[in-house]
């Protein structure tokens, strides 16, 4: 089975930049893509859903990005559920943050598709 057939779940606050990724996705072949408007609401498609994948970002009211990733590695069923967090922050700090909660990769923006590919095959393996 194709890396691609994987659901994906996108999180934003931004629909612009949920669509933004949605697209970019569909140009790297993934067609199983279902999108959250924050942390909340991503947590609970996780706990009902099957996905491969999260892209976050971190910068989200109320639920960050930060603290969505903890919930999803404290809940079982979901603790290993690759996720990689997208900012606009390179601060070190948060870098360092996201790590020690459990990220599996981290985008900074903005980025192009070849990026997004790189950062994904880096965590799931080769795409299609």
């Amino acid at each position: 089975m194709s890396n691609t057939n994987l659901q994906v779940l996108v999180v934003d606050d931004y629909a612009t930049m949920r669509r933004i990724i949605r697209n970019l996705l569909t140009q790297i072949g993934f067609t199983r893509i279902e999108e959250a408007a924050d942390g909340a609401e991503a947590l609970a498609k996780l706990r009902g859903g099957t996905f491969g994948l999260v892209i976050s970002d971190w910068n989200m009211e109320p639920m960050t990005g930060l603290q969505l990733l903890k919930e999803v590695r404290a809940d079982i069923r979901l603790k290993s559920m690759p996720f990689i967090m997208v900012t606009a922050e390179s601060k070190t700090e948060n870098v360092i943050a996201a790590k020690e909660a459990g990220v599996n990769n981290y985008i900074v923006k903005p980025f192009n598709a070849d990026t997004l590919k790189k950062k994904i095959e880096s965590v799931i393996g080769a795409i299609g």
